[in-house]
């Protein structure tokens, strides 16, 4: 069965190369991977780390989650919406990168924020509240809001405590 979710992604990840226009040694490269392991990953020989799938999408400039899904290291049904969202996100485009890294980390922050997400089993205060930690997420909603411009951190649902903050 790993077979299979191997090949899946080997297959996808051909696709995604061509789509690119990129060869094998060129992906390999962007990759920071030797050329026969990404040949090996492409015909379904090897499964690569969530760190190398993470290397290979920013390469691809795809979501990593999606290659995670396809390498069955996440459970496919449990995180589709937010796979999707995030894949949503990062094909747009009318974005710039830095613009869809702002709004995935927006996206992170809420999530977190409501009690999902990779820490969500640690966010939990012993009341059932979830916290929110708004300097580990750059400044909360508001900050990472105050980044772009032209966008008013106060209407992105930034953190209940307190009056916007401003410079100086």
């Amino acid at each position: 069965m790993a077979s299979l979710n191997v090949g899946n992604l080997g297959e996808y990840l051909r696709e995604q190369r061509r789509s690119a226009q990129l060869s094998l040694r060129q992906l390999a490269e962007a990759a920071g991977v030797s050329n026969p392991y990404l040949s090996q990953i492409e015909r379904g020989l090897r499964k690569p780390s969530a760190e190398v799938l993470q290397q290979v999408a920013k390469a691809l400039r795809i979501s990593a989650e999606t290659l995670y899904v396809r390498a069955g290291i996440l459970d496919a049904e449990r995180d589709r919406d937010d796979v999707e969202t995030r894949a949503v996100l990062l094909a747009d485009p009318s974005l710039n990168e830095r613009q869809k890294q702002v709004l995935l980390q927006i996206y992170e922050s809420f999530r977190k924020e409501n009690g999902f997400g990779p820490d969500a089993e640690d966010a939990d205060d012993t009341d059932g509240e979830a916290r929110y930690d708004e300097d580990a997420t750059a400044g909360g909603t508001a900050g990472v809001a105050a980044s772009i411009p032209g966008l008013d951190p106060r209407t992105t649902g930034g953190s209940d405590a307190g009056p916007p903050r401003t410079a100086g």
